[in-house]
């Protein structure tokens, strides 16, 4: 009898330090990080997450602004005003997008790996991109309104850097993952690393550069929106008009007006992205 209890014993104990092993053990400064980065989560959340008091003293707050809110301005005068404004804001949105878009793909070829015709300074131009891309468009939206001025042309500049950061990233990738077999017998024969992105490079990855294209466009239009926040032209300077002086009514029908466009951007670009699959 004892020696099945003590084979059996030591099958217990093969087992645990089987299931033991499986969890890896956590280096020492592994696990100092991890408890600095859950005392800084707990921190956080303790100090800027919105207590229910506040949230249930802002209750009354917020049914009281919808109240001053509603019904939305009706001002024929008001609402020419106001197209003008949307119509600007689209052509920021647009302009900025095609141009960024035409600036992204050099940058892009410049930056992606294997075939970049610079092979030792695709890092600088994958640098310029996480630029572009890390600085916030509020902040590009100020730097070219002191730069050229008030207007919308500050505020296509912006849209213009905003889509390189973003287009010019997700381009690279694109270009990487495009087929290397057809690559590698251009290269055999001898074409040019030009030739190689303009017959298979880009034929391969134009589904996803349209797809990166739609999705840039609709980026820029809510993009474009907030510009005017700080004088760089389009809806956002009548919306920050209204709240200053308290128009209420004016800033609920802009911002129905925004939604309404953002709507039909969405759908717009949901049908091309359709048909590109």
């Amino acid at each position: 009898m004892s020696a099945p209890i003590a084979s059996s014993q030591k099958l217990q104990k093969a087992q645990k330090i089987e299931i033991y092993s499986r969890f890896p053990r956590i280096p020492a400064l592994h696990f100092a990080v991890y408890v600095g980065l859950g005392a800084l989560l707990i921190a956080s959340i303790g100090q800027v997450s919105p207590s229910p008091e506040r949230l249930w003293d802002g209750i009354p707050r917020i049914f009281n602004l919808m109240d001053r809110m509603l019904p939305p301005e009706t001002d024929p005068a008001f609402l020419v005003r106001m197209g003008w404004r949307l119509l600007e804001t689209l052509q920021i949105a647009i302009a900025g997008t095609v141009f960024g878009v035409i600036l992204s793909l050099p940058i892009a070829w410049l930056s992606a790996r294997r075939i970049s015709p610079l092979p030792f300074g695709s890092f600088l131009f994958k640098g310029l991109v996480s630029l572009f891309r890390t600085i916030p468009d509020l902040v590009w939206a100020l730097i070219f309104v002191v730069t050229v001025g008030l207007g919308a042309v500050a505020g296509t500049m912006t849209i213009v850097v905003d889509t390189i950061g973003f287009c010019g990233r997700f381009f690279a990738e694109a270009m990487e993952d495009s087929d290397q077999e057809p690559q590698v017998a251009l290269d055999a024969i001898g074409a040019s690393k030009f030739s190689i992105l303009m017959s298979v490079v880009l034929p391969d990855a134009m589904p996803s550069l349209i797809n990166t294209t739609l999705f840039a466009l609709e980026k820029a239009i809510r993009s474009s929106v907030v510009l005017g926040l700080v004088g760089a032209g389009g809806i956002g300077q009548e919306l920050k008009s209204a709240f200053d002086l308290f128009q209420y009514h004016k800033a609920s029908a802009i911002i129905l007006s925004i939604f309404v466009i953002v709507l039909i951007m969405e759908w717009i670009t949901d049908r091309l992205r359709e048909k590109v699959k």
